[in-house]
């Protein structure tokens, strides 16, 4: 019986002893050379033909890439080659970062999740991202290393397309940097899939609160919705609807509206523009709604 996936094509696997090593072979191999972690995307777009790298770096390890760490003054490090499993159970990311280990929580299968990181999830720059949104609320920063060494990316300028990113020929991405969240922050992470678990994001929406005595409102939140735009969108107009006016079930549904103006979604099989344009409304006013009561 023909298969039309018949196996993954051929190519070289190495394993550089340094993180320099490994970002002069990808600069030299712009077009063919590819950074490798946990491979659960990588191995699926080779084996469909739409990845023909020749070459596969493995740069787990190296340098601080398989750290988790957190310290009360800084924040949390999460090394890039941490699976996801190892973020959900981590005692660190629970107390200070729930949020992030929530959105980890959603994706596929615990099976998927052991090879699975977050920092993968990031440089896929799939705007269906489940960690994507976690990762931008609590104001992440990427450490990247190039071939003129170490140097830090905002997230929030990471995404330049579906698949695109600010990454140059020759960078890896060695951790993720959070920083302390604020006082008495509140997260919530809701995903519409066509079903409960495993499945890709036809909508997500991320949102963080936060008392804030310089709002209006007394308090501040942070957006983030995917699989709804190019990239992961940030509504910017709904978050300040929500900073500038008392904090009411009127208000927010005026951020929900808001944040649904903002979103440019496409027709695909998993949902129309159109759902998906409602969903979006009807997420953020729930997600808000959800930590708005947790914060009161």
């Amino acid at each position: 019986m023909l298969t039309a996936y018949p196996g993954l094509p051929e190519f070289d696997y190495l394993k550089p002893q340094s993180l320099s090593e490994a970002s002069q072979f990808l600069a030299e191999h712009p077009h063919d050379a590819r950074p490798f972690m946990g491979g659960t995307d990588v191995f699926v777009r080779m084996r469909d033909g739409h990845w023909t790298d020749k070459y596969l770096v493995d740069v787990k390890g190296l340098d601080g890439t398989d750290e988790l760490t957190f310290d009360p003054s800084t924040g949390l490090t999460l090394g890039a080659a941490v699976n996801m499993n190892r973020v959900i159970a981590s005692p660190e990311v629970n107390t200070h970062y729930p949020l992030l280990a929530q959105a980890a929580r959603t994706v596929a299968s615990y099976q998927l999740r052991t090879r699975a990181t977050i920092a993968g999830n990031i440089c896929n720059a799939s705007p269906a991202g489940d960690t994507t949104g976690a990762c931008l609320v609590l104001d992440a920063r990427l450490r990247v290393h190039g071939v003129d060494g170490l140097r830090e990316e905002p997230l929030s300028t990471f995404f330049l397309g579906p698949g695109q990113t600010a990454l140059k020929p020759g960078d890896i991405v060695t951790a993720i940097l959070f920083p302390i969240p604020p006082r008495g922050a509140q997260g919530h992470y809701i995903k519409l899939g066509r079903n409960a678990l495993s499945d890709l994001a036809i909508v997500g929406v991320t949102a963080l609160g936060y008392p804030d005595s310089s709002a209006r409102s007394g308090f501040r939140f942070k957006l983030a919705l995917a699989s709804v735009a190019p990239t992961p969108l940030v509504p910017t107009e709904a978050e300040a609807i929500l900073a500038d006016n008392p904090l009411s079930e009127t208000v927010i549904e005026q951020a929900a509206q808001a944040a649904m103006n903002a979103s440019s979604p496409i027709d695909d099989v998993r949902g129309s523009a159109r759902y998906r344009r409602l969903m979006v409304r009807n997420l953020t006013r729930r997600a808000v709604t959800e930590v708005w009561g947790r914060l009161r």
